[in-house]
């Protein structure tokens, strides 16, 4: 069976309930797109906790090099990879101490085996959707 997102109402809820976001991927060049969302979505209340093993510090949070490196609870996985050099990011993703309510892949990314692996978990799967979009949309005051 074919991947289908979840309903506009469940990802409002999922974004209202949402605190934390580990962003795989997030780069600390300020004209990359990863750097522009999670700035974005920084200034709208978010914490983002940045996944790059090249860097120390993005967007004034210390960077984790993996995300089976991050102690706290994350409430959503959002990766800015290729589609390609997703399953490894499930795999850690499905190990995390704390198990993110969501995996969610960036405009343009999909992998439904990942995907399907994450969803096993009880993880909601998000593919091919940009959160700073689907937050300006769905929770536009916030």
């Amino acid at each position: 069976m074919a991947f289908t997102n979840p309903g506009r109402d469940e990802i409002k809820q999922l974004l209202i309930e949402t605190k934390t976001i580990a962003v795989v991927g997030l780069s600390d060049k300020p004209d990359r797109t990863s750097y522009m969302v999670s700035e974005a979505m920084q200034a709208k209340g978010y914490r983002i906790i940045p996944v790059n093993p090249n860097a120390a510090s993005i967007l004034g949070e210390k960077v984790y090099a993996t995300l089976l490196d991050i102690e706290e609870p994350v409430d959503i996985v959002n990766v800015f990879r290729r589609s390609e050099d997703i399953p490894p990011i499930a795999e850690q993703t499905v190990q995390m101490k704390h198990k993110p309510k969501a995996f969610w892949l960036q405009l343009g990314i999909e992998n439904e085996e990942a995907g399907q692996l994450v969803a096993e978990q009880g993880i909601t799967v998000i593919m091919d959707r940009c959160i700073k979009v689907e937050d300006s949309i769905l929770l536009p005051k916030r």
